[in-house]
């Protein structure tokens, strides 16, 4: 939830909370109970999109984790992870991946592990070891279409859904006719969000699913996901860097203010457009940080 509101974050952080967002219409805020409270005109709407609110008058919510069957984490499992959605610069990626009892070795020892705690350049090295090795699929959303979609009043919610359900089912098809035992979609929605997301698409993966926060850390599956969908995204960031001629920061903070400021000036909108995130606050930031100077 952090990660989605990265571009609207408070600097005023009350006692006992995580984080606070202030935006038009809408203040959030997240304690460290794991109660998170929607206030404001479009509070309960916002809550919404991440699960049910306990009392209308809060709007507080948590998102509920599916219970993972007893030793989940040595069974057969195709498991889903996405990078960028917190990013003014760079793409949404999401990346599946399947992982059977007899991969789990193998993986440990090339250090598949909650790429939270691994730096760039270990996550790369080690993405490179076992991309040929396990059955995956890897989407990237480029910003250009990220910007069509969001224009058109898709929000983020629903295009991850739709990545993770097409990543997942393109995994299924390499491996088949095996099945997993499970699935496991590392959780950013209430599970009937999600499916509520995925309302038009043809076809949605629905069987042996289960949901869960921090899910790099309960299979290798996930792990593995997240690991691969990194380092596609830390590779996505060198390529812009490449083609503007800028060192890009990532996450929306000033510092990300200050290069779109500069990238406006130097190459324009069109050009900022073009690899970003368009409606996050970081593009009103850069256009006054611009127009001061």
């Amino acid at each position: 939830m952090q990660k989605a509101y990265l571009s609207h974050m408070s600097d005023k952080i009350p006692p006992g909370a995580i984080f606070a967002v202030k935006k038009t219409g809408l203040s959030i805020t997240a304690y460290k109970s794991g109660k998170v409270m929607f206030q404001g005109a479009t509070g309960e709407r916002e809550a919404a999109k991440w699960g049910t609110a306990t009392t209308p008058k809060a709007k507080s919510t948590k998102i509920s984790t599916s219970v993972l069957p007893a030793g989940f984490a040595s069974k057969n499992v195709a498991g889903s992870d996405e990078v960028g959605t917190g990013d003014y610069f760079g793409p949404m990626i999401v990346a599946a991946c399947y992982v059977d009892q007899a991969m789990m070795p193998l993986l440990k020892q090339l250090g598949v592990k909650d790429s939270k705690a691994m730096t760039d350049p270990e996550i790369c090295e080690i993405a490179k070891k076992i991309i040929p090795v396990v059955p995956h699929s890897l989407l990237l959303l480029p910003n250009p279409k990220y910007n069509e979609l969001q224009a058109k009043g898709m929000n983020q919610g629903q295009m991850k859904a739709i990545l993770h359900n097409r990543a997942l089912e393109n995994v299924l098809k390499k491996i088949a006719p095996i099945k997993p035992d499970a699935i496991l979609i590392d959780q950013f929605a209430e599970k009937n969000t999600y499916y509520r997301y995925l309302a038009k698409e043809a076809s949605v993966v629905r069987e042996d699913v289960f949901f869960a926060t921090k899910a790099e850390g309960l299979h290798l599956s996930v792990a593995a996901a997240s690991i691969i969908a990194r380092s596609r995204f830390v590779e996505a960031f060198h390529e812009m860097e490449r083609e503007l001629g800028f060192q890009i920061p990532k996450g929306a903070s000033s510092k990300v203010d200050q290069v779109a400021a500069d990238i406006l000036d130097a190459k324009g909108e069109e050009t900022l457009q073009r690899y970003t995130k368009w409606h996050f606050a970081n593009t009103d930031k850069a256009r006054k940080l611009l127009r001061r100077n």
